[in-house]
């Protein structure tokens, strides 16, 4: 019986399609948390145990979905390393690496969210000075977790699967030449916040902006795999 090329790929293209769906679910979560943590970001007000303690729910809701955007995570890597290990297995295992590091980031960074929960539950209507400092090492570690994994791991990992992905002819290699500059930027952007520098937003557009067409470009038409004898 001979099988056709459709019947060899077919199993890969619905695999692609499930990665593409992860992706967009992993770049709409974090903005979703924003209605609902929003206050805690940025220029927080100096009260800020009393508003959590005040929107406790609120608060919680915003953690479970950061905890989405882990799982997402996951579910990238559980996509798309099966199916780019057997053309650059380093550069996919350290891909694989990388975002599991992500998800492990994104996680501490939800559970530290919860602690401040906790935290503001012995909030009694004045702040002592103990539970403030507390409540800023929480939020400081927050920060850093995300610089450092939802920054500067995850810009690494999107550089080496835009390499992958232009050296194997997956994608167009348009779209992976994007991909790979906007990665770059971003990661320039991260680095520089370590020394306080902050640069325009227009240095993270690029790879939000491609990994958003990547994504329907899997759900749409999927990767561009050659059966290998």
């Amino acid at each position: 019986m001979f099988t056709t090329k459709a019947n060899l790929t077919e199993p890969h293209q619905n695999i692609s399609r499930w990665a593409g769906l992860f992706y967009i679910l992993a770049t709409v979560a974090p903005i979703m948390t924003y209605p609902f943590i929003g206050f805690l970001m940025g220029g927080r007000p100096v009260d800020f145990l009393a508003h959590v303690s005040a929107n406790e729910k609120q608060v919680i809701i915003g953690g479970l979905i950061e905890l989405v955007y882990a799982l997402a995570v996951v579910g990238i890597i559980a996509t798309l390393h099966p199916l780019m290990k057997k053309y650059r297995p380093v550069l996919s295992l350290s891909f694989f690496c990388l975002r599991f590091l992500e998800a492990i980031g994104v996680m501490l960074h939800s559970i530290f969210l919860f602690c401040l929960v906790s935290l503001s539950q012995t909030f009694s209507g004045t702040e002592t000075f103990e539970l403030q400092l507390l409540g800023e090492l929480l939020l400081t570690a927050r920060e850093w977790i995300f610089l450092i994994g939802s920054g500067i791991i995850w810009s690494l990992s999107a550089l080496i699967l835009n390499v992958l992905l232009y050296q194997n002819l997956l994608l167009p290699r348009w779209i992976s030449g994007w991909g790979f500059i906007g990665a770059a930027l971003s990661l320039l952007a991260y680095s520089l916040q370590f020394f306080d520098i902050h640069v325009s937003e227009f240095f993270y557009l690029p790879i939000g902006v491609q990994e958003m067409v990547f994504a329907g470009w899997l759900i749409v038409k999927g990767l561009n795999f050659q059966v290998k004898h």
